[in-house]
Order: C-alpha cells, then structure tokens, then sequence
C-alpha cells in the first residue's frame, strides 16, 4: 500500500494509473490518502469514473481538516478511514459515503475506546452513512469486528449497483484481458 498523493508521485505516474483504473471499471479501486492538499490540488486534473473511490485518514480530531479536502473531488464515493483510531471524532459526514473504523495493532499497540467506537457509529447512523468496522474494534472480543453483538460491514449502496452490473455482465477471471491488462502482465514477468 502506499500514499498516491505523496509529494514524490510524479504526476505522469498518476495518469497513468488513472488511466488503468478507467480502462478496468469492473475493479473498485480505493484510494487512501493522508496528503490531503495534494488530493484537492490534483483532484479536478483527473476523471473520477464511478469505480474510482476515494478516502482520507482521520485518527484524531486534528485530522479532521482533511475531509473538506476529499469533499472537494467529484468521485462516487467519498470515505473515511478512522485506523488506527487514536481519540474520540466529531465528525461532519455532509458529503461522506462510507466511514471505516479501525484499532491499531502489533506490540505496544495504543488502546481504542469502545466509546469512541459507538460514538462514531451514531454519527453515521444519524447521516445514514455506511459504516464498516475493522480489525481491533471488538468491544465485546478484544480484537475482533464485533460492536454490541453485531459486526458491522457496510458498504456503501453503490457497491451493490456495481456488483449487480458486473455480474450480469458475467464478468470472470477468464475475461479477455485488455491491452493495459497484457501489457502490465508483461512488463511483471
């Protein structure tokens, strides 16, 4: 995984990729990104096809300043990534499709508040914005998805228009690949 949206990308690099994401709309492709000046600059320089979505990590409220940047790019789905979950969020989800929340894991890891948890979870639940817990949210099971029994693993709608469209059009791993396909199966081996 990396940030797309770091200062070294090249912009070249970035329309290339873009170019990948369009030519294979049936992908979801998620793009995570904390450089959120970067996003708002280079946003509107792109086409955002509807199975292009973008995100940006909000841990504590001082990150929160990011979501007015991703509210700026026209793509079909705009998220939040709330991992590791580091304090509590008031969060304006105005624009916001899909928020993800998250522990943080490994030795040492910084504990998560089970109230942070649900706290972010009535947010949504008062914006109807889809919400997906993640691993180290387990308020009942220390690192599992459970929150007051119920595993919470949203999407937002428009993946499930996405899903129906593709399958009808019986798209399988043994589609004819395209020539981006090919050319970058190439260039791997």
């Amino acid at each position: 995984m990396s940030d797309l949206f770091h200062e070294d990308v090249p912009f070249a690099y970035l329309q290339e990729i873009f170019t990948v994401m369009q030519e294979t709309p049936w992908h979801i492709y998620q793009i995570l990104t904390k450089r959120d000046q970067n996003l708002a600059k280079l946003a509107s320089k792109f086409k955002w096809s509807e199975n292009i979505w973008v995100g940006v990590s909000v841990e504590t409220q001082q990150y929160t300043h990011r979501i007015d940047a991703l509210r700026q790019v026209p793509s079909k789905v705009r998220f939040l990534s709330c991992e590791p979950l580091l304090g509590p969020l008031s969060l304006n989800l105005e624009g916001i499709d899909w928020v993800i929340v998250g522990g943080e894991s490994g030795y040492q890891h910084r504990p998560m508040n089970p109230e942070w948890v649900r706290d972010i979870l009535r947010q949504t639940r008062e914006t109807e914005t889809a919400f997906f817990s993640s691993s180290g949210v387990g308020i009942i099971q220390s690192w599992g998805r459970i929150i007051d029994d119920h595993i919470w693993d949203e999407m937002p709608s428009v993946w499930y228009d996405h899903t129906d469209t593709w399958q009808k059009q019986k798209i399988s791993r043994h589609h004819k690949l395209n020539r981006l396909e090919q050319e970058c199966l190439i260039s791997a081996n």
